[in-house]
C-alpha cells in the first residue's frame, strides 16, 4: 500500500481569515529568500526578482485552492 502526504488541513477546519493568511506567509517566506540570498553572497536584484516570481506563484496557486475549497463548504452546507 501506498501512502501519500497530505498537505491541506483537515476538512471543515478553515481559518478565519485564509487570503490574508495566505499573503503573510508567502511574504514573509519572500523576505526570506532575499536576506538569504543576500547574505550567502548573491545579488539584490536576482534574489529580489525570485523572491517576487514565488510570492506571486505562490499566491495564485493557494488563492485558487481557497477559493475551490471555500465554494465546495459552501454548497456542502446548501445540502444540508
Amino acid at each position: 500500500m501506498r501512502r501519500r502526504l497530505r498537505w491541506e488541513a483537515p476538512h471543515g477546519q478553515t481559518p478565519k481569515h485564509p487570503y490574508r493568511d495566505t499573503l503573510l506567509v508567502y511574504g514573509g517566506a519572500s523576505i526570506l529568500i532575499v536576506v538569504i540570498a543576500t547574505l550567502s553572497g548573491g545579488g539584490f536584484g536576482r534574489a529580489l526578482a525570485f523572491a517576487l516570481a514565488f510570492f506571486v506563484v505562490a499566491t495564485l496557486w493557494s488563492f485558487r485552492n481557497w477559493r475551490n475549497r471555500l465554494r465546495a463548504e459552501r454548497r456542502e452546507a446548501d445540502e444540508r
